[in-house]
């Protein structure tokens, strides 16, 4: 499954500091997918909206990034990753600004649809310029550190607008990220390239075939299939957590404090961060090591969330923070090994459609479950281990639909 092509990229310093320009992209991308946690309170009093509509923003914005998964990856297959890259920093820029100027709930929504739009384009295509830079024996760490950057992201992003809030304020702050997201856009132009000078053979363009024929042969692959339901299993759980739910059920179903909740969030998000590069480093150099920590971690998470919704008489502390744990591991490996599977079978070409398949699997599963969670929640206040049923249910069946697939292509190398 994982045959070195003769004239695969060389990598290098060179290939370093293209990935690099994007990655910081990326690293935007995060911060502007985030920044509506850290202006909540404000954003409510500024817009005049309950706590219910005002949760229906960064749920929008992520219901656009899930369903433009795929036609960016076709985007980015057709275009090549420079120029899409760019359209996606200049559609979160507009969005931002929008935001910022915003006099009302309805344009702040046109912006943070703008947001969730860019954003869908910006990861697809970092890991679009890993295939079309790096050997393929590579693409595993590469994959893993854009995972670290996104998780830095995630966990960092939120101080600095935090503090630009308070010094200069709501339209100043968002314009300002607006402004720099408009020059990491120029600066990815004069930097980033599609493909190394001289990379005969390797068009980083698809050859031409429609829309229905990538799909039909991404989903036939096995490397696809397999990345699709391992990305299910485990980046979904953590995701639905710091997505919505994770504080709340530290809060109000562990009984932590405040603070310590706060802590364990940023805490269990950023611990597991350096196992990406440590994955990916192990998985280039013996690629089936990913079919054991795909299975392996499936399970246990599976397991976790059974245990965590069906134990009597409440969740303990203990096993609550394990589940945890075990989750942000999840959410930490998934780039690593579930776009390493995805391109098994796919040319280096076409590899945006499966990179899009797989990205939506694990975000659609996370939107399904956290809506799913507050529906409960709203009907039996308090009862996170009942609200948490379907993401135990999804992640056990994403594990078994794993289990099956890994088998199938067993079978058919043998």
């Amino acid at each position: 499954m994982n045959g070195a092509s003769p004239d695969e990229p060389r990598g290098g310093a060179r290939a370093w500091l293209v990935w690099g320009m994007a990655v910081g992209g990326y690293f935007l991308a995060m911060l502007h997918r985030n920044g509506l946690g850290v202006a909540a309170l404000e954003a409510q009093s500024r817009f005049d909206v309950g706590p219910a509509l005002l949760s229906m923003l960064p749920m929008l914005q992520l219901l656009v990034y899930v369903i433009l998964q795929v036609p960016a990856g076709l985007l980015a297959d057709r275009l090549g990753p420079r120029y899409t890259l760019v359209m996606g920093m200049i559609a979160m820029a507009a969005g931002s600004c929008m935001f910022a100027l915003a006099p009302g709930i309805e344009m702040a929504v046109v912006g943070r649809f703008l947001i969730g739009l860019g954003d869908a384009l910006v990861f697809l295509n970092v890991i679009r310029l890993a295939a079309l830079w790096f050997p393929r024996a590579r693409y595993a760490l590469v994959s893993g550190l854009t995972g670290v950057v996104g998780g830095t992201g995630q966990v960092a992003s939120a101080a600095p607008l935090a503090w630009a809030l308070d010094g200069i304020g709501w339209v100043a702050a968002f314009l300002t990220t607006g402004v720099l997201t408009v020059l990491m856009a120029l600066l990815m132009l004069l930097v980033v390239r599609d493909r190394p000078a001289g990379a005969a053979g390797r068009s980083t363009v698809a050859d031409p075939i429609s829309a229905w024929a990538a799909l039909k042969e991404a989903l036939r692959a096995d490397g696809p299939r397999i990345g699709m339901a391992h990305h299910a299993a485990v980046m979904a759980p953590f995701t639905m957590m710091m997505v919505l739910w994770g504080y709340p059920f530290l809060v109000n179903g562990l009984g932590l404090s405040e603070s310590a909740a706060a802590l364990s969030l940023t805490g269990l998000a950023a611990g597991a961060l350096w196992l990406a590069p440590v994955a990916g480093l192990l998985v280039g150099r013996w690629p089936g090591v990913r079919v054991y920590m795909a299975l392996v971690l499936g399970g246990l998470l599976s397991l976790g969330w059974i245990l965590l919704v069906t134990w009597p008489g409440g969740v303990p502390v203990p096993l609550g923070v394990a589940v945890m744990a075990v989750s942000g591991i999840g959410q930490t490996l998934a780039p690593t090994v579930s776009f390493d599977f995805a391109r098994d079978g796919i040319p280096a070409s076409r590899t945006g459609v499966a990179s899009g398949l797989v990205n939506m699997s694990g975000f659609t599963t996370a939107v399904v479950c956290t809506v799913a969670a507050g529906v409960i929640l709203q009907a039996l206040p308090g009862a996170y281990q009942a609200a948490f049923a379907p993401l135990a249910a999804c992640t056990a069946a994403a594990t078994l639909v794993l289990t099956l697939f890994i088998l199938r292509a067993h079978r058919r190398r043998v």
